[in-house]
């Protein structure tokens, strides 16, 4: 067991076709065509934008694509290195003045110090509608190599720092998510017709270390899989943090998100983690669905923690984590959204290439096309 759990910390995807195969419905039926699908896309995602600033504060923004690799801004996603960012040399000015740069994974760093390059003070936050590229994914029907997500941030207080405001800015997330899909229904009248129910208007809240209690011998994977189809729809807390088998509910990188704060549960048992991830069940794929990953920022004690805990305190050594130990840029708070993650769940599509265009290997694409499925090309 304890090497299904081992792997299972590998990284997003399923892993093999065959086991694509395997998962891909065999009973799809698509309720909206092509052309009212990219209406529908438009018109959530409008929505979202609009009543996620509403609700949050926030101002929309424009985000880089590539950024400078001396930075220190670009996510690496997990705290492995398995996942590294696409990379290249500008020979700028016949190489005299070159820069090395690379495409982002997320935005999750540079917004932070966008917080200050804009001006934002504590309630006051940004939102993007950034792109990103994932070279190292595993291409399935819900992970791809290009990634779109609303990835947004706001300055918050050392008071802040809780599992109250977490949790209170969880459910405010929530509220347009459920929002938007309201909305579709009303305005397109095929997604009322399906068979599948709407989200729940509640979200459930759960730490990492009550999931591994109540799935003790399952990996994480499958330990959300069980939850989600009990509990359709929930925020996971403390994402990172090594639970008592000995394995983090997930790897996290260890220079954004908290995971090493003390904290307490409601009944005040002792836990671990200001950060987590919204899953929920998706009916269509009968699979569990990540929408949203972020939480409470590191200060300078638990980013230091962190790198400790991961062997990686020669970052400290970048103006990013700089800035953080010496207090230059603001307490935080922020995640990223998904957006053709929400969009599939929305629409109920069963392929992320219904509502993104990217690249997708032939073997998928005619995995697909069996099941009534066809992408974006």
């Amino acid at each position: 067991m304890g090497s299904d759990k081992r792997a299972d910390l590998a990284g997003p995807g399923i892993g093999t076709y065959e086991d694509v195969e395997k998962a891909l419905p065999t009973d799809y039926e698509p309720l909206l065509d092509p052309r009212d699908t990219q209406r529908a896309i438009t018109t959530v995602k409008s929505y979202i934008e609009e009543h996620l600033c509403k609700e949050l504060n926030l101002q929309m923004v424009t985000v880089p694509l590539i950024v400078d690799a001396e930075s220190g801004v670009n996510d690496f996603l997990d705290r492995d290195g398995s996942r590294t960012p696409i990379q290249f040399h500008i020979k700028n000015d016949h190489d005299k003045h070159p820069v090395d740069a690379q495409v982002v994974q997320a935005a999750t760093k540079w917004k932070r110090m966008a917080l200050k390059q804009f001006g934002m003070k504590a309630g006051e936050g940004l939102c993007t509608d950034m792109r990103a590229v994932r070279k190292d994914y595993f291409l399935d029907h819900d992970h791809s190599a290009y990634v779109d997500q609303w990835d947004w941030e706001r300055a918050i207080t050392a008071e802040d720092r809780s599992l109250e405001h977490l949790k209170a800015t969880v459910r405010k997330i929530w509220k347009v998510i459920t929002g938007a899909e309201d909305m579709a229904r009303n305005q397109f009248s095929a997604l009322r017709g399906g068979k599948h129910p709407p989200l729940p208007k509640e979200i459930r809240f759960l730490h990492a270390e009550d999931i591994l209690d109540m799935y003790p011998d399952l990996p994480r994977k499958q330990r959300e899989t069980q939850l989600v189809q009990k509990h359709p729809a929930v925020f996971i807390i403390g994402i990172g943090w090594t639970l008592r088998d000995g394995y983090p509910h997930e790897m996290r990188a260890a220079d954004y998100d908290d995971w090493v704060a003390e904290t307490r549960s409601e009944d005040g048992r002792p836990m671990h983690g200001l950060n987590g991830d919204i899953l929920v069940w998706n009916p269509v794929t009968r699979r569990r669905h990540e929408l949203m990953s972020g939480g409470i920022r590191v200060d300078a004690a638990s980013l230091r923690k962190q790198l400790e805990l991961t062997h990686q305190l020669h970052f400290l050594d970048y103006p990013y984590h700089k800035a953080i130990l010496h207090g230059e840029i603001p307490l935080s708070i922020g995640a990223g959204i998904g957006q053709g993650r929400t969009q599939m769940l929305l629409l109920q599509k069963a392929h992320l290439g219904e509502v993104t265009v990217t690249v997708w290997p032939k073997v998928l694409k005619e995995m697909g096309a069996k099941r009534k499925i066809h992408v974006l090309e």
